[in-house]
C-alpha cells in the first residue's frame, strides 16, 4: 500500500476540521450552500436585467463593467482571504467578507447612475472572493476526507442550479419587479448565512508562535498587479486593440507591478503568496492544470448560446438548455468520483477525466452543418460528466496534503487560477473566433456585430457558416487546453499526492 492509498485510509478515519455535532455541521454546510448561491447567482442574475438598468441609468457604453469590475474584484482577493484565513481563521474571514458583499448588495440597490452601480459591484466582488475562498476551505475543514466529495458535489449543485436559475431570475424581477430587487434579494439570504454561521461555526483554539502578522504591502502589490493585469485582458481586443497604447501600457505597468509584488512578498515575513504554493509539485501542479480548466470553460459557456442559435437556429431559452446540462452531469460525476480516486489515485482520475474531456471537445468541430440540436447536447452532457471526473479529485486531492494552517491559501491558489484561467480565455479565444469571422467574411465584422445582425434576423447563410467555424475553432483552442491540462498531470504532478494524516488538522 502506497503513501496516498494509507493517507486517504488515515484521514478519513480521522476526520479533519473544527470538531462540531452532525446537527450542528449540517446547518454550517447549510449556510456554506447560501452563501456559494450568492456568489453564483451574482456573476449571472444581472445579465438579463441590462436593458432595463441602461433604460434606467444610462451608461450603455460602459455597461460590460459590472460584469468585469465584480469578476476582477473577486479574482485579486481570493489570495489575500486565503492567507488571512489561514491566519485568523475561517469564521471573522467569512462574515467579514460576507457583511462586505452585504453592504455591497445594498449599494447597488441605491445606485443613481451606471458609475456608483458599477463602483458598487466592485465592492461586492471585494466580498465575493471571500465567499468563494472560504466556503470551499471550509468544506474541507467540516468534513472527513471520506465524506468530502458529498459536501464538494452539493456546492457544485448549487452553483449549477444558481447558473441556469441566474439569468430566468434576474429577468424575472426586472420584468415584473425593479432590477434593484435583484440586489436586495442578496439581503435575507445573506443574513439568513451569517446567522447560521455566527451560531454554529465553532472553530478550536490554535496555539500560535507570536503575534500573527498580516503582509498588508503583500496584499496591495497582488492587488494592483492582478487588477492591472486582468484589465488589460478583459478590454484588450474590446475596449481598444490590443497593441494600442492603453493595452501596451496597462500590460507594461502590470509587469512593473508583478516584479515589486515578488520583490514584496520575498522579504515578507507572512506573505501573502508564500513561494511554497509553487515550489510543492502536487499543487503547482493542480494550480496550472486548473489554470487551463478555466481556459477550456469559456468555449461552452460563451461561445455555444451563440452557436446554438445562429447555426441550429434555437430559441433563446432552448439555446440555454444546451449549455446547462452540463451542470446537470457535472456534479452527479463529481460526486461519483470518489470510487474511482479510491481505486485510481487522485492523479490518475483526474487524467481520466480531462483526457475523456479533451476528446470530448475535439469532436465538436466534426459535427455536421447545420446538424441538430441533441447532437451538442450529448456532447455538454458527456463533457460535464468527464470534467466532474478531473476537477473534484484535485481540489479534494490538493487540500489533503495540507494541515489547517495552508489550507486557506492552497484553496485560495486553486481558485485563483481557475478565476485567471477564465478571464484569459474570454481574451484569447475571443480573438480567436473574431479572426476567424473576419478570415472568412473579408473583414466584415466581429463576432459583436454579426450577433446583432443575427438577433435582427438578417444575417445571411454564408454568415451563419462563418459563425459555425469560429465556434469550431474555438473548441479546438479548448481541447488544446484540455491536452495541456493532461501534460501538466502527468508531467509535473506526483503520481500518488502526499495525503496528510495529522488527526488534529
Amino acid at each position: 500500500m502506497d503513501q496516498e492509498d494509507t493517507g486517504i485510509q488515515a484521514a478519513a478515519a480521522a476526520g479533519t476540521g473544527p470538531r462540531t455535532s452532525r446537527g450542528r455541521r449540517g446547518a454550517v454546510a447549510a449556510a456554506l450552500m447560501l452563501a456559494m448561491a450568492l456568489a453564483a447567482l451574482d456573476s449571472t442574475v444581472v445579465s438579463t436585467a441590462v436593458p432595463q438598468i441602461v433604460g434606467d441609468l444610462g451608461g450603455f457604453s460602459v455597461f460590460s463593467w459590472l460584469f468585469s469590475g465584480y469578476l476582477l474584484a473577486v479574482t485579486v482577493t481570493l489570495p489575500v482571504y486565503g492567507r488571512l484565513s489561514d491566519t485568523f481563521g475561517r469564521t471573522p474571514v467569512l462574515v467579514a467578507g460576507a457583511s462586505v458583499f452585504l453592504l455591497g448588495s445594498l449599494l447597488c440597490a441605491l445606485a443613481w447612475n451606471m458609475g456608483a452601480l458599477i463602483a458598487f459591484r466592485v465592492v461586492q466582488g471585494l466580498g465575493g472572493g471571500a465567499l468563494q475562498g472560504t466556503v470551499q476551505t471550509l468544506a474541507a475543514d467540516l468534513y472527513p476526507l471520506r465524506e468530502r466529495p458529498k459536501i464538494q458535489s452539493k456546492l457544485s449543485t448549487v452553483w449549477a442550479v444558481s447558473a441556469i436559475a441566474g439569468p430566468a431570475l434576474g429577468g424575472l424581477l426586472a420584468g415584473y419587479a425593479d432590477w434593484r430587487w435583484i440586489f436586495l434579494l442578496n439581503l435575507p439570504i445573506g443574513a439568513a448565512a451569517l446567522w447560521l454561521v455566527v451560531r454554529h461555526l465553532h472553530e478550536p483554539a490554535r496555539e500560535r508562535a507570536g503575534r500573527p502578522r498580516v503582509d498588508w504591502a503583500g496584499a496591495l502589490a497582488v492587488f494592483a498587479c492582478g487588477g492591472t493585469l486582468l484589465t488589460a485582458l478583459v478590454q484588450g481586443g474590446v475596449a481598444w486593440p490590443w497593441l494600442s497604447a492603453p493595452s501596451l501600457a496597462l500590460t507594461g505597468a502590470g509587469a512593473a507591478l508583478a516584479v515589486v509584488a515578488v520583490v514584496v512578498e520575498r522579504r515578507a515575513a507572512e506573505p501573502v503568496i508564500p513561494g511554497w504554493v509553487w515550489r510543492r509539485r502536487t499543487i503547482a501542479a493542480v494550480n496550472l492544470a486548473l489554470g487551463a480548466l478555466g481556459l477550456l470553460m469559456v468555449a461552452p459557456t460563451v461561445f455555444l448560446p451563440t452557436y446554438a442559435q445562429a447555426v441550429l437556429g434555437l430559441a433563446p431559452v432552448t439555446a440555454g438548455f444546451v449549455l446547462s446540462v452540463w451542470t446537470l452531469s457535472w456534479p452527479v460525476s463529481a460526486a461519483l468520483s470518489q470510487h474511482v480516486y479510491r481505486r485510481l489515485g487522485f492523479r490518475d482520475t483526474a487524467l481520466l477525466g480531462i483526457g475523456v474531456a479533451a476528446l470530448i471537445l475535439l469532436a465538436f468541430p466534426l459535427l455536421p452543418y447545420p446538424g441538430r440540436a441533441w447532437q451538442p447536447t450529448l456532447l455538454m452532457l458527456c463533457l460535464g460528466g468527464a470534467l466532474g471526473l478531473f476537477q473534484l479529485p484535485l481540489i479534494v486531492g490538493v487540500q489533503s496534503t495540507v494541515g489547517w494552517s495552508e489550507r486557506g491559501t492552497t484553496t485560495a491558489s486553486v481558485l485563483f487560477c481557475r478565476q485567471t484561467g477564465q478571464t484569459l480565455g474570454a481574451s484569447l479565444f475571443g480573438a480567436v473566433a473574431n479572426g476567424v469571422l473576419a478570415a472568412r467574411l473579408g473583414g466584415a465584422g466581429d463576432l459583436d456585430s454579426v450577433t446583432r445582425a443575427l438577433d435582427a434576423g438578417t444575417a445571411p447563410e454564408a454568415t451563419r457558416r462563418a459563425i459555425a467555424d469560429a465556434v469550431h475553432a474555438v473548441y479546438v483552442g479548448a481541447s488544446c487546453a484540455a491536452a495541456l491540462a493532461f501534460l501538466v498531470l502527468l508531467l509535473v504532478a506526483p503520481r500518488r499526492f502526499p495525503v496528510r494524516t495529522d488527526p488534529g488538522d
